[in-house]
Protein backbone atom coordinates (compact mmCIF):
# COMPACT_ATOMS: atom_id res chain seq x y z
CA UNK A 1 0.00 0.00 0.00
CA UNK A 2 1.15 3.73 -0.85
CA UNK A 3 2.30 6.00 1.64
CA UNK A 4 0.85 9.12 2.12
CA UNK A 5 3.79 11.14 0.55
CA UNK A 6 3.79 8.27 -2.46
CA UNK A 7 -0.19 9.38 -2.79
CA UNK A 8 1.01 12.74 -2.81
CA UNK A 9 3.31 12.88 -5.76
CA UNK A 10 1.00 10.36 -7.54
CA UNK A 11 -1.69 12.95 -7.66
CA UNK A 12 0.98 16.06 -9.16
CA UNK A 13 1.96 13.71 -11.42
CA UNK A 14 -1.60 12.60 -12.53
CA UNK A 15 -2.17 16.33 -12.76
CA UNK A 16 0.52 17.51 -15.43
CA UNK A 17 -0.73 14.63 -17.40
CA UNK A 18 -3.72 15.36 -17.51
CA UNK A 19 -3.49 19.19 -17.56
CA UNK A 20 -0.29 20.20 -19.11
CA UNK A 21 0.98 20.46 -22.52
CA UNK A 22 4.07 18.82 -24.07
CA UNK A 23 6.43 21.86 -23.33
CA UNK A 24 8.37 20.80 -26.24
CA UNK A 25 5.51 19.59 -29.10
CA UNK A 26 3.36 21.60 -27.61
CA UNK A 27 0.71 18.96 -27.98
CA UNK A 28 -2.64 18.01 -25.32
CA UNK A 29 -2.86 14.80 -23.50
CA UNK A 30 0.43 13.49 -24.71
CA UNK A 31 2.22 13.53 -21.18
CA UNK A 32 2.22 10.07 -19.65
CA UNK A 33 3.65 8.25 -16.31
CA UNK A 34 6.48 6.48 -16.43
CA UNK A 35 6.66 3.38 -13.86
CA UNK A 36 7.41 4.03 -9.96
CA UNK A 37 11.04 4.11 -9.56
CA UNK A 38 12.22 5.10 -12.98
CA UNK A 39 15.31 7.49 -12.00
CA UNK A 40 14.98 10.94 -12.43
CA UNK A 41 11.86 11.00 -14.41
CA UNK A 42 8.60 10.81 -13.71
CA UNK A 43 6.77 11.51 -17.07
CA UNK A 44 7.42 11.04 -20.94
CA UNK A 45 5.57 12.61 -23.67
CA UNK A 46 4.59 9.65 -25.85
CA UNK A 47 4.61 11.85 -29.33
CA UNK A 48 8.44 13.44 -28.59
CA UNK A 49 9.65 11.79 -26.39
CA UNK A 50 10.24 14.73 -23.80
CA UNK A 51 11.06 13.46 -20.26
CA UNK A 52 10.60 15.77 -17.31
CA UNK A 53 10.31 15.38 -13.03
CA UNK A 54 7.63 16.42 -10.92
CA UNK A 55 7.46 16.84 -7.66
CA UNK A 56 4.82 17.45 -5.50
CA UNK A 57 4.50 19.37 -2.18
CA UNK A 58 1.52 20.73 0.71
CA UNK A 59 2.51 23.86 1.32
CA UNK A 60 1.02 27.23 3.36
CA UNK A 61 1.52 29.35 0.48
CA UNK A 62 1.08 28.04 -3.23
CA UNK A 63 1.77 31.75 -4.57
CA UNK A 64 5.48 31.05 -4.83
CA UNK A 65 7.79 27.74 -4.73
CA UNK A 66 9.48 26.55 -1.90
CA UNK A 67 13.25 27.46 -1.28
CA UNK A 68 13.85 23.68 -0.53
CA UNK A 69 12.60 20.09 -2.42
CA UNK A 70 13.25 16.74 -1.27
CA UNK A 71 13.61 14.20 -4.01
CA UNK A 72 15.55 10.84 -4.91
CA UNK A 73 18.56 9.10 -4.95
CA UNK A 74 21.36 11.17 -5.53
CA UNK A 75 23.71 8.65 -6.97
CA UNK A 76 21.88 8.53 -10.21
CA UNK A 77 21.00 12.56 -10.08
CA UNK A 78 24.92 13.03 -9.76
CA UNK A 79 25.71 10.31 -12.58
CA UNK A 80 23.57 12.44 -15.09
CA UNK A 81 24.48 16.05 -14.20
CA UNK A 82 28.50 14.77 -14.55
CA UNK A 83 27.17 13.81 -17.93
CA UNK A 84 25.56 17.65 -18.73
CA UNK A 85 21.64 15.82 -17.99
CA UNK A 86 19.47 17.94 -16.71
CA UNK A 87 15.33 17.11 -16.60
CA UNK A 88 12.80 19.77 -16.96
CA UNK A 89 10.87 20.35 -13.61
CA UNK A 90 6.96 20.53 -12.99
CA UNK A 91 6.65 21.76 -9.64
CA UNK A 92 3.35 20.84 -8.07
CA UNK A 93 1.84 23.09 -4.71
CA UNK A 94 -0.69 22.18 -2.94
CA UNK A 95 -2.81 23.49 0.02
CA UNK A 96 -6.31 22.10 0.55
CA UNK A 97 -8.45 23.06 -2.43
CA UNK A 98 -5.52 25.55 -4.07
CA UNK A 99 -3.13 24.46 -6.78
CA UNK A 100 -0.20 25.78 -8.76
CA UNK A 101 1.79 24.31 -11.03
CA UNK A 102 5.71 25.66 -11.70
CA UNK A 103 7.90 24.90 -14.69
CA UNK A 104 11.82 24.84 -14.69
CA UNK A 105 12.97 24.39 -17.30
CA UNK A 106 16.65 22.03 -17.68
CA UNK A 107 18.78 24.98 -19.39
CA UNK A 108 18.39 27.33 -16.38
CA UNK A 109 19.48 24.71 -13.63
CA UNK A 110 22.49 24.91 -12.20
CA UNK A 111 24.40 22.17 -10.51
CA UNK A 112 24.31 24.29 -7.42
CA UNK A 113 20.60 23.77 -7.04
CA UNK A 114 21.19 19.58 -6.03
CA UNK A 115 22.50 19.06 -2.97
CA UNK A 116 23.12 16.10 -1.47
CA UNK A 117 21.85 14.67 1.60
CA UNK A 118 23.61 12.93 4.42
CA UNK A 119 23.55 8.51 3.62
CA UNK A 120 21.49 6.68 5.71
CA UNK A 121 22.97 4.78 8.71
CA UNK A 122 24.59 1.78 8.85
CA UNK A 123 21.35 0.40 11.13
CA UNK A 124 18.77 1.42 8.37
CA UNK A 125 16.40 -0.80 6.51
CA UNK A 126 18.04 0.89 3.42
CA UNK A 127 21.78 1.49 5.05
CA UNK A 128 24.66 3.55 2.99
CA UNK A 129 21.47 5.18 0.97
CA UNK A 130 21.74 8.99 0.08
CA UNK A 131 18.82 10.94 -1.56
CA UNK A 132 19.16 14.82 -1.86
CA UNK A 133 17.31 17.94 -2.23
CA UNK A 134 16.68 20.70 -4.09
CA UNK A 135 17.90 23.92 -3.25
CA UNK A 136 15.73 26.70 -5.21
CA UNK A 137 16.99 29.76 -3.32
CA UNK A 138 19.31 30.78 -6.23
CA UNK A 139 16.86 29.87 -9.04
CA UNK A 140 13.34 31.21 -7.44
CA UNK A 141 12.92 34.26 -10.13
CA UNK A 142 13.55 31.40 -13.09
CA UNK A 143 10.31 29.55 -12.21
CA UNK A 144 7.36 30.27 -14.62
CA UNK A 145 3.20 29.83 -12.93
CA UNK A 146 1.41 27.04 -15.62
CA UNK A 147 -1.53 26.81 -13.43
Amino acid sequence: MATAKQELGKRGEQLIAKKCACPRCKRSQTLKLLPPNFKCADIICDFCGYLAQVKTQNVKDIQKPPKRVLSAAWKPQSERMAAGIYFPLFLVLINGKEIAVYYLPSDLQKPEIFKARKALSATAKRAGWQGYYYDFASVQNYFVRLI
